[in-house]
């Protein structure tokens, strides 16, 4: 018998509706719900491939290749989403299963409901976050082969890693496995470019990401456990500090609670995590259908104006910052080396504010992005990513000093560039939801039993749920303002580790042990998995 189920049936710990919550989690859904759950999935698909065949419906390639990788590279891309529904939804849905608040199948539908509302909500800002860390040739080369090989290579190997810690009911995290992921790439990017090959890793940004990621458990962890005690020494009803009795639910305001708890750990993780996907479902539109997905159609002949003025404000602040000696080559050559090796040189200012004179031309020439011709939409966008990214740089260094009315007409100008390539449709996020919430349907029940049962000695107590999952959301929610991506696995799994801390339940070692390594091992594994992987598709992509 293994430690769990030691302790789940020693005396004083576990109650004995243990075995009518396993009847329960073991339960079929119901009929209603399935038909509910039928219903939505099959309206946002109908919804979701309505609006890609319209975006569809005015290009013109000439064989049915890129329809057919789009199809794949769209497939695996939610495919990443349906796991990450294995792992980080089913920590929302843990703490109301194991306190009776809601029936298991009512509350993961409940969930996915929240889940759909948070994605819809989400304003891009992470997902474009998450894509900053890639080297910056291979997104501008992401309609070709070592393009299409990166997003390949990050999507395999963050589903592989994802499913083999989910076979093990490990809750791992997804945000860890895409981060581990794109450093894999990126040295392998680097190893086979050689001395003069292209760059491998922002580890700035990096770094930065990484920080979020290490002290959001411990945020979770220390936060929770503060919460537990402030909760113990304003409220005194012995009820909310009690294990569920029998398989009745809780007190009315406490299950109120409970769900409402869970409410915001499903919306903060649909606004955060599920955007990651997004950003790499937009790299394959983008490198597969141009036409239709490089330039965002929406700024049309009203913003023209303003754009072009925003531009030359721009080119303006920049020139005064050219040096006399400055030759330059190619603008957006210069200013992609920049971006790649973080180097300020002269030539740097000349080419951002020649960049930018010329984005201006071509965006006052053609009067709106959508009339862009189909063979210049794609080189709009690089020219306009390159100067976006190469704006955040100069913003970050000192190499240039620029005073605070300044440094507001660049950030203004970047915020138009952006506004131009860096767009989520709304049927992508519909997609990314519907995957999210099937892969919970499918794949929560083996995180739930561990977040459930095997982090503490004793039973989650009504207290202990709720005070993780408020942490939880609050942090989630909050990295989500500041585009930063987070873990939801790492957050609740580290509150309720703290409850149980602070409750004096105890820890089981074995399962913090085995949560601890999944951790430390995501990144090194997922990096080796996708290194080779991309290594492999660039033998046979060129």
């Amino acid at each position: 018998m293994d430690e769990a189920a030691s302790v789940a049936l020693s005396p004083g710990t576990v109650s004995p509706a243990e075995s009518l919550l396993d009847q329960k989690i073991k339960r079929p859904p119901g009929l209603i719900g399935s038909l509910i759950f039928g219903g939505v999935l099959l309206a946002g698909l109908g919804y979701a491939g309505a609006h890609l065949a319209n975006d569809l419906a005015g290009t013109h390639l000439e064989s049915a290749w890129p329809y057919l990788l789009l199809g794949i590279a769209l497939l695996i891309a939610l495919g990443f989403e349906f796991v990450n529904g294995f792992h980080d939804t089913a920590n929302a849905v843990a703490t109301v299963i194991y306190t009776h608040s809601l029936e298991p199948h009512v509350a993961v539908v409940w969930s996915g409901a929240w889940n759909l509302i948070g994605v819809l909500t989400s304003s891009g800002g992470v997902a474009f976050s998450i894509l900053a860390l890639l080297p910056v040739e291979l997104i501008l080369q992401v309609g070709k082969g070592a393009g299409f090989a990166m997003v390949f290579a990050l999507l395999i190997s963050a589903i592989l890693w994802n499913l083999a810690t989910w076979s093990l009911g490990l809750p791992a995290s997804s945000s860890h496995t895409l981060i581990g992921s794109i450093i894999g790439v990126g040295i392998a990017n680097q190893m086979m470019g050689g001395r003069n090959g292209t760059s491998g890793v922002d580890w700035t940004q990096v770094s930065n990401v990484f920080r979020v990621l290490l002290i959001s458990p411990l945020v979770g962890f220390v936060c929770a456990a503060l919460l537990l005690l402030i909760l113990k020494f304003l409220i005194k009803d012995k009820a909310l500090y009690e294990s569920p009795k029998g398989n009745e639910p809780p007190p009315f305001w406490i299950r109120g609670l409970l769900i409402l708890t869970c409410t915001g750990v499903s919306f903060g993780h649909g606004s955060n995590d599920g955007q990651k996907g997004m950003g790499l479902i937009m790299l394959i539109l983008i490198g597969t259908v141009p036409t239709a997905y490089a330039l965002n159609h929406a700024i049309g002949f009203g913003q023209v104006p303003d754009f072009v003025a925003v531009s030359e404000q721009a080119a303006h602040v920049l020139g005064g910052y050219v040096s006399p000696n400055a030759v330059m080559d190619d603008a957006r050559n210069d200013l992609t080396d920049y971006i790649r090796t973080k180097q300020y040189t002269p030539t740097t200012a000349l080419a951002a504010r020649q960049l930018a004179i010329e984005i201006s031309d071509e965006v006052q020439q053609y009067k709106s992005l959508a009339t862009v011709p189909n063979g210049q939409q794609q080189n709009v966008r690089n020219d306009m990513y390159v100067e976006s990214e190469a704006l955040r740089l100069m913003a970050k260094s000192n190499s240039m000093a620029f005073t605070a009315a300044e440094n507001a007409v660049l950030a203004n100008y970047k915020k138009h560039l952006d506004n131009s390539t860096k767009f989520i449709p709304s049927w992508v996020k519909v997609a990314v939801a519907l995957a999210l919430g099937l892969g919970t349907m499918v794949g929560w029940k083996r995180i739930v039993v561990t977040v459930g049962e095997k982090i503490g000695k004793e039973h989650l107590t009504y207290a202990q749920g709720a005070s993780a999952e408020i942490v939880a959301a609050c942090t989630i929610i909050a990295a989500d303002q500041f585009k930063m991506p987070v873990s939801t696995t790492h957050v609740l799994s580290s509150g309720i580790a703290g409850t149980m801390m602070a409750n004096g339940s105890g820890l089981q070692l074995s399962t913090i042990r085995n949560i601890a390594l999944a951790w430390v091992f995501t990144l090194p594994a997922a990096a080796l998995l996708a290194g080779g992987i991309f290594w492999t598709l660039r033998q046979f992509v060129h």
